[in-house]
C-alpha cells in the first residue's frame, strides 16, 4: 500500500482550535514528506506557503474523505473533534470500532506501545487479544522489544482482596496464557523497561496512564496509530503539548508500508 508514485508522501492533520500551537509544531518538521493542513473556515491563523492549505466549514469529512480516496497517504487527527472524526473514519473504513494503541516515551526514554487507549475500546477478551497480535509486527518495524506484558489490578499475591481484582487478575493470566505475553500485575514499571506493548486493564486505566504520564510525568506521545483499517491514521489528543511527533509517527508508517 505505498503512496502513489511520482509525488512526495503527502500527511494531512486536522486543526479546529489552537492553530499556532499546531503549525509552530510541524515548523520543526525535517521529514520527506509534503504536509496539508485541513482547517476549520472559523479559524484565522496566518499559514506558512510550505505547507498545502485546505479550508473548510468539514474538515473532518475533507481529511478523511482525501485519506480513503488516496488523496493524502496518511492522516492525523490533530484538533479536529474526536467523535466526529473517528466515527467518518470508522464508516469509511467499514469497521463498527476502532483498535487503537499510542506509542509513549517515558521521561527517561523508553519507548513503547500501549492500548487500549479508547475509553470504549479493549473491553473483552477478544478485543485485548486482537490489539496484542496487531500491535506485535509494529513493534518488530519499530525495533521495540517483542515483550508483551499485560497488565491487571493488583499483585499477582492480591487474590481474594476483591471479586473486581480476582476477575482482573485472572483475565490477564488467561491472556497472557494464550497469547505468550507476560502477566505482571500492577508493575507497569518494570513493564517499561523491556516491553514493546504494554496491555492495560481496560480502556479507563489505559487512558489514564496516558495522561498521567503526558501531564503529570514529562513523558511524550508519538500518537496513536489505527491498526484495524486499511490505511494510515495516527489519533491524537486535542491537549498534545504539539504534533510533530505525530506527524514524524505517520510518516514512518508511510515509509513501512511502501517497503
Amino acid at each position: 500500500m505505498g503512496h502513489i508514485h511520482n509525488r512526495p508522501a503527502i500527511v494531512g492533520i486536522g486543526i479546529k482550535s489552537d492553530p499556532e500551537r499546531v503549525i509552530s509544531g510541524l515548523l520543526k518538521y525535517s521529514g520527506k514528506s509534503k504536509i496539508a493542513l485541513y482547517i476549520h473556515t472559523d479559524v484565522k491563523a496566518p499559514v506558512p506557503s510550505v505547507f498545502h492549505l485546505r479550508i473548510s466549514d468539514h474538515p473532518e469529512n475533507e481529511l478523511i474523505n482525501d485519506l480513503f480516496s488516496g488523496t493524502i497517504d496518511a492522516a492525523v487527527r490533530g484538533t479536529l473533534s474526536s467523535n466526529h472524526t473517528l466515527r467518518i473514519l470508522k464508516d469509511l473504513a467499514g469497521v463498527s470500532k476502532l483498535e487503537r494503541v499510542v506509542l509513549l516515551e517515558t521521561a527517561d526514554g523508553n519507548r513503547f506501545f500501549m492500548g487500549p487507549v479508547g475509553i470504549d475500546e479493549g473491553w473483552t477478551l477478544s478485543e485485548k487479544i486482537s490489539l496484542i497480535e496487531k500491535v506485535r509486527p509494529l513493534c518488530r518495524k519499530f525495533n521495540l522489544p517483542d515483550k508483551v506484558t499485560v497488565l491487571s489490578g493488583g499483585r499477582l499475591d492480591d487474590a481474594g482482596r476483591h471479586p473486581l481484582v480476582d476477575r482482573s487478575l485472572a483475565d490477564a493470566e488467561l491472556i497472557a496464557r494464550l497469547t505468550g505475553a507476560i502477566h505482571r500485575g500492577i508493575l507497569i514499571e518494570e513493564a517499561v523497561r523491556d516491553s514493546g506493548f504494554i496491555l492495560a486493564p481496560d480502556g479507563i486505566s489505559g487512558n489514564l496512564i496516558f495522561r498521567t504520564l503526558l501531564f503529570l510525568g514529562s513523558g511524550h506521545s508519538h500518537g496513536a496509530p489505527a491498526l484495524n483499517i486499511s490505511k494510515i491514521f495516527v489519533d491524537t489528543s486535542r491537549v498534545n503539548p504539539e504534533y510533530l511527533n505525530a506527524i514524524n509517527l505517520a510518516d514512518n508508517l508511510i515509509e513501512l508500508s511502501s517497503s
